[in-house]
């Protein structure tokens, strides 16, 4: 990711971005295209614009390839100058810069043209419903992979509308996000998630816009950024309210804002975000897209529980989670990532309760569940679960459940 993607997902024009941190466009354009670096008394106000903390954005001017990497699950060797996802990344970026000049030039037909965004649309759903499937996400990557690369191809030849490229770039970009996030590669997810609000509000769609923006937060939360979560999540609600009121965008983007703020322990601010999360019930008709948009206030229960959880509500988020499971058990099709987040709520519950019984009778199902789907994302659970039981001394079961928590990354 870099500050032209940060701006772009945010937002930002240069020009309004340039008017927010004080400074001339030109001097933007020159920080973007790395021939000069914002200086040191610019930074704070430069980091503040795009919310990110001093740290993150000294990060961000550094150089791509001395950036550690990200190591988990499926995780591979990504971020170099010769990557495949980052040359993507940037091939697109530099036709969406010239797609006006793309989109002018008769090389086909119209009806051909409107018939290949078709077909990206199709695929692209298709392959939102393999990736939900999926017991071991990372393999869909490759077939994303190559869809972003004929995405390319159809872009450079004008084969179909540039904005319904950008469309179908914004639902893709977000794919592609996932995946890495779920590898645990988050400078990978992040850089795709911005790519995806980038093109998204190129082509002025708005709750396509919106979901990008949560899923950077998504970033932010894992990363323990909830300050700058919770702004971009805020940030995310302006800009579904300029969407498709019928969706459920700024519900789920409520939704996730609660957690930030339970995690910044502001009670009032969560209650706030989960009653309008909860606001979904008054939708009718098809609320989300099944793709980009999977949000249908299904898992209000869970997300509830999980919020009292880390509030420290512990009788209230016990019952709330449990609903959670006889709600959606696993056979009737509830995600494995959605069932081993519950799992490993369940099982802090009893860590914060001094019960091991608990601790062990859902923290064993939900490595169990890691193990078989593969996840990434469960297998992260699982370990912020190990700092909750340290309290259990020389307990001979905590330590077998900590070590086999410990081999899911090993």
């Amino acid at each position: 990711m870099s500050i032209a993607d940060r701006r772009r997902a945010l937002g930002f024009t240069q020009e309004k971005f340039a008017e927010a941190v004080g400074v001339d466009r030109r001097t933007v354009g020159r920080w973007e295209r790395g021939t000069s670096r914002p200086q040191p008394p610019q930074r704070p106000k430069v980091a503040g614009v795009l919310m990110m903390s001093l740290e993150e954005l000294d990060a961000l001017l550094t150089p791509a390839e001395v950036l550690p990497q990200s190591e988990g699950l499926a995780s591979s060797a990504h971020n170099g100058p010769g990557d495949p996802d980052e040359m993507i990344r940037r091939e697109f970026l530099h036709l969406m810069a010239v797609s006006g000049v793309v989109a002018a030039i008769p090389t086909v037909e119209v009806d051909a043209q409107e018939q290949g965004a078709t077909d990206f649309d199709r695929m692209n759903g298709h392959l939102w419903q393999v990736y939900q499937l999926a017991r071991a996400k990372h393999s869909v990557y490759p077939v994303v992979q190559s869809q972003l690369t004929a995405l390319n191809d159809a872009l450079r030849a004008g084969q179909a509308p540039a904005g319904s490229l950008c469309i179908a770039a914004g639902d893709l970009f977000q794919l592609a996000g996932e995946l890495a996030f779920d590898s645990n590669r988050y400078h990978d997810a992040a850089a795709s998630y911005s790519l995806a609000a980038s093109a998204s509000k190129e082509a002025g769609a708005y709750d396509l816009w919106a979901c990008a923006l949560i899923r950077t937060a998504y970033v932010d939360l894992s990363e323990r950024r909830y300050r700058q979560a919770a702004e971009t999540l805020g940030a995310a609600r302006r800009v579904a309210l300029r969407g498709d009121s019928s969706l459920a965008t700024k519900h789920w983007a409520a939704a996730v804002q609660a957690e930030a703020f339970a995690w910044l322990g502001d009670f009032d601010a969560c209650e706030e975000a989960m009653d309008e999360a909860e606001k979904v019930a008054d939708l009718r008709g098809q609320v989300s897209t099944g793709g980009w948009l999977r949000f249908d206030g299904s898992r209000l229960a869970e997300e509830r529980g999980a919020r009292y959880l880390q509030l420290n509500r512990l009788g209230l988020a016990e019952t709330a989670l449990k609903d959670a499971l006889k709600l959606a058990p696993l056979a009737a099709g509830q995600s494995f990532r959605r069932r081993g987040a519950v799992l490993v709520d369940l099982a802090a519950i009893g860590a914060k309760r001094k019960d091991p019984e608990q601790v062990i009778e859902y923290g064993l199902e939900a490595v169990r569940l890691a193990r078989t789907s593969g996840s990434g994302y469960v297998a992260r659970r699982l370990q912020t679960l190990t700092a909750e039981l340290g309290s259990f001394g020389r307990d001979g079961r905590i330590a077998e459940l900590r070590a086999e928590i410990g081999t899911l990354t090993a």
